[in-house]
């Protein structure tokens, strides 16, 4: 019987992997994905001094690595006569969701001139910019208070953009690619005969979906090239959501009736992004797909997953959002796929203008009615 393949984690020089269990969580709209193992041992004399938070660490799949990061914490408890130890950390955006970012003001920066002057100060040095057209800024500016991960995230959104970090410790400021062919084929039906996803579970929920997003802005005057206008509103709708389900946002940043028409797109597909999910638990922690350049490989978000199930419905390609692995000592060593409507996740151009934080230049006036029509209309 082949032996089943485990997580290892590497802290400073020390590799272990047999563990009472773990957990190891991936998601492209979280920060900080992350991960939990435990085991037990005989006496707390014998823990490793490297063990404590802080330490720097690193996940893998026999030589596949899954995160990069650090020990948040570690906790002892007396069970039963044995010591139990759990570790938990996270990837290296946990330093930036938990530190501030270096205050700066700059001018005429590239991207990647930007995403530098925030994260090496904090250590993070690997840095991929996947983008065709990244906007230079005329001005940048960064104060006291904000989380290296917020000006992060601001920075990467207002060139439509968003940040994460890949299973190697690079930190990559890019979008979803729903060109790329899927990795794999699940297939889930009531015979089983042919069967490869251990279960699946499927959500469509109509809470927080909005048959028709709205938002209101105003336009403020910029010297002679720029006449202000009193307010502009663009509306987007969502046919997939029954009913009547309106939802009205006032949004500062929209200062363009096409920024405001690209907002409620946005907003609006989030919703739809949030209602529509599809769980599939598959055994083991990598792809079992022969004939795909990506058989063999461990799971991981961004990838493309086809899926085939008559009981529910399915037939066609989804967008793998998250993952979770988990196992143990006599525990079976699933991962748990979280996929969504392909193409449906979106990343808009949207800068951050501090003057408009507290809404403070709202006030009544003559709202423009320009409406934005769904892509398949206009």
């Amino acid at each position: 019987m082949a032996s089943v393949e485990r997580v290892n984690l590497l802290l400073a020089g020390l590799a272990h992997a047999d563990w009472l269990r773990y957990e190891v969580d991936g998601d492209l709209l979280m920060p900080a994905d992350a991960w939990s193992v435990s085991l037990a041992l005989d006496d707390a004399r014998s823990i490793p001094a490297a063990v404590r938070s802080g330490e720097p660490c690193e996940l893998r799949l026999g030589d596949d690595p899954l995160m990069v990061g650090r020990v948040d914490t570690v906790r002892l408890r007396t069970r039963k006569g044995e010591v139990q130890l759990t570790i938990d950390g996270r990837d290296n955006s946990g330093l930036l969701l938990d530190c501030s970012a270096p205050v700066f003001t700059s001018q005429n920066l590239t991207l990647d001139q930007v995403v530098a002057k925030i994260v090496k100060p904090l250590g993070v040095t690997k840095i991929r910019i996947d983008a065709d057209n990244a906007l230079r800024r005329e001005k940048v500016s960064v104060e006291p208070g904000d989380t290296a991960w917020d000006a992060l995230a601001h920075a990467a959104e207002a060139n439509g953009l968003w940040p994460w970090f890949e299973p190697d410790g690079t930190l990559v400021v890019g979008g979803p690619d729903y060109t790329a062919a899927p990795v794999a084929t699940l297939v889930h039906e009531l015979d089983g005969a042919r069967n490869n996803a251990l279960d699946l579970e499927l959500v469509d929920s109509l809470a927080l979906s909005h048959s028709e997003v709205t938002v209101l802005a105003q336009t403020h005057g910029g010297g002679e090239l720029r006449v202000a206008r009193a307010g502009v509103k663009a509306t987007y709708t969502d046919p997939s959501v029954r009913g009547y389900r309106p939802r009205i946002v006032v949004d500062h940043e929209s200062d363009t009736p096409a920024h405001a028409r690209e907002r409620a797109r946005k907003l609006t597909l989030d919703s739809r992004l949030a209602r529509w999910e599809l769980k599939a638990f598959v055994p083991g922690h990598r792809i079992n797909a022969p004939g795909s350049a990506a058989h063999g490989l461990p799971w991981r978000p961004g990838q493309r997953v086809a899926v085939r199930s008559r009981p529910y419905g399915l037939e066609g390609i989804y967008f793998l959002m998250a993952r979770t692995l988990r196992g143990g000592r006599g525990q079976p060593t699933i991962t748990e796929l979280t996929l969504k409507e392909d193409g449906v996740w979106i990343v808009n151009a949207h800068p951050h203008k501090r003057r408009h934080r507290r809404g403070r230049n709202a006030g009544p006036g003559v709202v423009l009615d320009i409406s934005g029509q769904p892509e398949a209309a206009r």
